[in-house]
C-alpha cells in the first residue's frame, strides 16, 4: 500500500514538473477528503464516463450553422470529448487515480490520430481542452500517445501561424476580429505547451499585432463595432485572456503588453467592466452588420436579442482574475465560484 502511494506520488510530481498552464499541485490525502464541492463534482462527473468510447471525427463544423444543419449536431456531440479529456486530466491531477490518466490516453490518442485540422478557429477553438489535457499529462503518457499528440499540436500551431502570415497586411476581416483571437489562443497554447522557441516567438509577435488590430485605445474592440454586441466582446476577449494565462506560466505578462498603438488587453477588460457590474447596459445585436446574427435572432437562439446578461462574462472574469486579482471581485459578483475545471486548474486568483 505504501509502495503504491509512493509510486502515485512520484508520477504526479513528475507530471507537475512538466505542466505549463495549470498551477495546482496534486492534492494530499487530507485535501482530497475535504476537497472543494466543485472539485468533487468534476471528479464524479469524469468517473461516470470512465467507460465511454471516444467519438473522434476527422472533421468538425459548427461555425455559421444552426442546430440541425449539416454536421452541426454531430460536431457538438463529438466536441464533448475534448472537455472530458481535459476534466479527466484534472481529475487525475487532483486524485492521482490512474483510471483518469488512462481515459486521457485513450481519448487523446483517438483524436490526434483521427482529426484533420481545418484551420477554422471557430470550429477548432475547443481544442484548447485537448491541449490542456496533453499539457497536464504529457510526462506520464505512453510514448506513442505523447509523440502523436505533440506532433498534432505542432502541426495545428504551425498551420495557424502559416495561415496568418500569408495574409496581406494590415490584417482585415476575420483576421482582425474574434476569429483571430481564437487563432491566437490556439497558437499561444500550442507553442508554450510544446515549448518550441520558434513557435513561441511567432505567438508573441502575432499576439501583439492582434491587440493593435482589434483593441482601440479606449479598450473597445472591433467586434463591438461590427456586431453591436457584448456577446462578441466576451467571445473576443476570453481567448486572449486564455492565451495570456499560457504566456504567464512562461513569465510573460501579456495582460499589459502594449501594441504599437498603445492598446492593451487590460484596457479592453476595463472597458467591459461597467457592463459586467451592471452600471451600464446594452441591447444586443441591434446594429449588427452580420446577417447571421439576424438569422440566429429569428431562430430564437438565446442571447441574440434583448439586454446583455452580465453573467455571460463570468468565466471571462474568473480567468482574468488569475492574471490580476483586481478582477476577482467582479468575477465573484458574476458567479460565486469559477467553473469546476478552473477551480482545479488555477484555484487561486492572482494578487
Amino acid at each position: 500500500m505504501i509502495a503504491a502511494f509512493a509510486a502515485t506520488t512520484m508520477t504526479t510530481q513528475t507530471a507537475w514538473a512538466a505542466m505549463n498552464f495549470c498551477a495546482a499541485p496534486a492534492m494530499q490525502n487530507s485535501e482530497r477528503t475535504n476537497a472543494d464541492p466543485g472539485v468533487k463534482a468534476l471528479v464524479q462527473m469524469v468517473q461516470s464516463h470512465l467507460n465511454d468510447a471516444p467519438k473522434a471525427r476527422a472533421k468538425l463544423h459548427t461555425e455559421g450553422t444552426l442546430p440541425g444543419q449539416g454536421i452541426h449536431d454531430e460536431s457538438v456531440e463529438a466536441e464533448k470529448d475534448l472537455a472530458l479529456m481535459r476534466d479527466a486530466a484534472l481529475a487525475w491531477r487532483a486524485t492521482g487515480d490512474e483510471r483518469y490518466l488512462r481515459l486521457v490516453d485513450r481519448f487523446l490518442y483517438a483524436w490526434v490520430t483521427t482529426y484533420q485540422p481545418s484551420f477554422n478557429p471557430i470550429d477548432e477553438t475547443n481544442f484548447e481542452s485537448l491541449i490542456l489535457a496533453y499539457d497536464m499529462t504529457a510526462s506520464a503518457l505512453p510514448v506513442k500517445t505523447r509523440n502523436a499528440a505533440s506532433a498534432f499540436i505542432a502541426k495545428m500551431t504551425s498551420g495557424y501561424i502559416a495561415d496568418i502570415d500569408k495574409q496581406k497586411r494590415p490584417l482585415s476581416g476575420t483576421y482582425r476580429n474574434n476569429w483571430q483571437s481564437h487563432r491566437i489562443k490556439l497558437v499561444a497554447m500550442g507553442a508554450f505547451t510544446i515549448d518550441d522557441r520558434r513557435l513561441v516567438n511567432a505567438a508573441q509577435r502575432l499576439y501583439v499585432e492582434h491587440i493593435g488590430d482589434n483593441i482601440a485605445l479606449d479598450g473597445s474592440t472591433v467586434d463591438f463595432a461590427e456586431r453591436d454586441a457584448l456577446h462578441y466582446v466576451t467571445y473576443d476577449l476570453q481567448p486572449l485572456v486564455t492565451a495570456a494565462l499560457a504566456a504567464r506560466r512562461h513569465n510573460r505578462n501579456w495582460l499589459t503588453e502594449r501594441a504599437q498603438s498603445g492598446a492593451t488587453l487590460a484596457a479592453a477588460l476595463d472597458w467591459l467592466t461597467p457592463y459586467a457590474l451592471g452600471t451600464r447596459t446594452h441591447d444586443e445585436f441591434v446594429g449588427s452588420r452580420v446577417p447571421f446574427d439576424a438569422t440566429r435572432r429569428e431562430a430564437g437562439l438565446p442571447g441574440f436579442a434583448g439586454a446583455w446578461d452580465p453573467k455571460n462574462a463570468a468565466e471571462l472574469f474568473h480567468l482574468a482574475a488569475r492574471l490580476d486579482g483586481r478582477y476577482a471581485p467582479i468575477a465573484l459578483r458574476l458567479a460565486p465560484s469559477p467553473p469546476a475545471w478552473l477551480a482545479v486548474c488555477l484555484p487561486l486568483a492572482a494578487r
